[in-house]
């Protein structure tokens, strides 16, 4: 008698095709064309999650730039005099308190105008 995978066969089908609920046509309801959807998929959101990371790098430093040129200052100028004031806060917090905190940006930006000075 042949054997056959059965329930566990079906329960490998059903946990790909949750994976693939929402997909569009057949990509959701193939199997084989699912099973190629979830690899691509699987590969995209992979590389996304690097990607994400430099998009909002960029982002936050758009953000400070824009700021920064409001005070009166270059973004390169900027980050120099960070690093010589010696002040260290990365570019997401920044980016916020531009955005969010204009008070206490125009204090950071009033130290290192200060350092830049006295270097």
């Amino acid at each position: 008698m042949r054997t056959t995978k059965g329930s566990a066969r079906r329960r490998a089908k059903n946990r790909l095709f949750k994976k693939a609920k929402g997909f569009v046509g057949g990509r959701g309801r193939l199997l084989r064309t699912t099973k190629e959807t979830l690899v691509r998929a699987g590969a995209y959101a992979t590389r996304d999650r690097r990607v994400r990371k430099r998009d909002f790098r960029k982002l936050w430093i758009l953000r400070i730039n824009a700021a920064v040129r409001e005070r009166g200052m270059r973004y390169s100028e900027f980050i120099h005099a960070l690093l010589e004031a010696n002040i260290a806060i990365d570019r997401k917090m920044m980016a916020e308190m531009a955005v969010h905190d204009a008070e206490g940006f125009d204090a950071l930006v009033a130290e290192v105008k200060k350092a830049l000075k006295a270097a």
